[in-house]
């Protein structure tokens, strides 16, 4: 069942909201030992968040918009009373004593939590390889990465753990493993979600969006969780946007545009293939599709992985073995902070935190950390003059299909899996992934639909028709 029909079903009384977390959660115990898409599972949360809406059901009260849909929370979002850990040794044993908005928000819209998912350490990834806990596997290909960093949401998602689960997006870590997962991901424009309660790792890009087996499912969990907090400096002004009531509005008139320069080399040729046969979906259903230059988005990885990491340098500063999370003792307040973080840290980690204080250090600062943000003002430069070409663009969401577990040891060769998704974060817009077909290995390809700031209803519009029109992706060899 849909989350739709979920919450169709339990607002009606037809369903109960405690048998469909009994069911999710004997689907976790059966198959989550070989996935590990989770970092904790809760049970117990899940049955009292469950008899909570039956019983508001059995009193004629809303238990709302979400009533009795399982969902699954990525590890750093904080949880009230729940350990919240990053996948890093790092926060050992700290339970946050406040929920993040979004997890507030989900509460109250009735929603049915059932874990925390497993991610890259502190967001830092693009396999989720990188977790202190273990790497999450792909439900589709056991042998297979589900992408990163939100990993374990994704998988949780394909896995059939829960209807829809929250992710964040730094550079990709929403959409990349939709994508190898074969789910819907969505990044929303920067400031239309919360991130109060979010654990930071760069400020001015991470944001927090939903994932998803269905595009209605999408938009749903978006109008919960979207509008504005006044406990979020960054939170646009405004009530969340009305997207499913459009969701069925078709594509006419709308104009399309396929970025040039993400079609080229370095993109496989099924995957490109695959997004040209979507343009052309678009293109049947009313659209007018033309191709659209782009031409700083080549510039996205560079300025990225100086940006990101510099501010990843001062956000994970706090971890100093001083106020909460791990403490290694030592002779000397110095020496413990040391040892904390080098016991605490996993290697990306540290070799972001290095290179992002590398910098911002005094000799290097505007030669790199100023030439990023100068190069970020041209992305966002260049999207803003295709947006007023067309009304959404269309690309591949990652270059590849997903790839085996321990196949990518390089951090440059990992990097370049981001490379058609981190220009919209530097650009602050609108962009999400729809799967759309399959490899010859029968993997996940997705598509990935951009929009510019606060276009996600006509961005949810073309989902909808190209979610329509995908072809049947045949079963992974491990998902039943």
């Amino acid at each position: 069942m849909t989350a739709v029909d979920i919450a169709r079903g339990v607002r009606a009384g037809s369903a109960s909201a405690t048998s469909i977390a009994d069911a999710h959660l004997a689907r976790i115990d059966e198959r989550e030992p070989d996935v590990h898409a989770f970092n904790l599972v809760t049970p117990d949360v899940a049955r009292a968040a469950a008899a909570e809406v039956d019983r508001k059901v059995a009193a004629g009260e809303d238990p709302g918009p979400l009533a009795g849909v399982p969902i699954a929370i990525k590890d750093n979002l904080c949880t009230d009373g729940i350990a919240t850990t990053c996948s890093s040794k790092i926060l050992e044993g700290w339970v946050p004593p406040y929920d993040a908005t979004v997890v507030q928000r989900l509460v109250a819209a009735g929603a049915v939590p059932v874990g925390k998912t497993n991610l890259d350490e502190f967001a830092m990834g693009s396999s989720t390889e990188n977790s202190a806990f273990g790497p999450t596997r792909n439900p589709v290909d056991l042998s297979r990465v589900p992408g990163g960093s939100s990993g374990g949401s994704a998988a949780a998602v394909a896995a059939g753990f829960a209807p829809l689960s929250l992710g964040s997006d730094t550079g990709g870590s929403i959409r990349q493993p939709a994508a190898f997962c074969g789910v819907v991901g969505v990044k929303p424009t920067y400031g239309l979600v919360s991130r109060y309660g979010l654990i930071a790792f760069a400020s001015s890009l991470d944001q927090v969006g939903p994932f998803a087996a269905t595009v209605a499912d999408a938009a749903l969990l978006l109008e919960v969780i979207a509008g504005h907090d006044p406990a979020d400096a960054t939170s646009i002004p405004q009530p969340a946007p009305a997207i499913s009531e459009h969701l069925d509005d078709g594509v006419a008139g709308l104009r399309v545009g396929v970025i040039s320069e993400l079609m080229g080399e370095g993109i496989d040729p099924v995957i490109a293939a695959q997004v040209r046969a979507a343009a052309d979906a678009l293109a049947a259903a009313g659209a007018t599709v033309t191709e659209v230059s782009v031409p700083a988005v080549t510039f996205g990885l560079s300025a990225y992985y100086l940006i990101a990491p510099a501010e990843a340098s001062s956000n994970l500063a706090r971890f100093d073995g001083v106020r909460y999370g791990l403490r290694v003792d030592a002779p000397t307040t110095n020496e413990m902070m040391v040892a904390t973080r080098t016991q605490g840290f996993g290697p990306e980690v540290k070799r972001r935190i290095m290179l992002g204080t590398y910098a911002l250090s005094a000799g290097y600062y505007d030669a790199f950390y100023g030439q990023a943000q100068k190069v970020r003002t041209l992305i966002a430069r260049d999207f803003a003059a295709a947006y007023e070409e067309v009304d959404v663009l269309l690309s591949p969401t990652t270059p590849t299909t997903a790839f085996a577990l321990g196949a990518i040891e390089d951090p440059l060769t990992m990097y370049l899996n981001d490379t058609c998704t981190i220009p919209t974060n530097l650009a602050g817009d609108a962009a999400m992934s729809v799967p759309f077909g399959a490899d010859a290995a029968g993997l996940p390809v997705g598509v990935q639909i951009l929009a510019p700031a606060l276009g996600e209803v006509p961005m949810f519009r073309a989902a909808a028709v190209v979610e329509a029109a995908a072809p049947a992706r045949p079963t992974g060899k491990d998902l039943r």
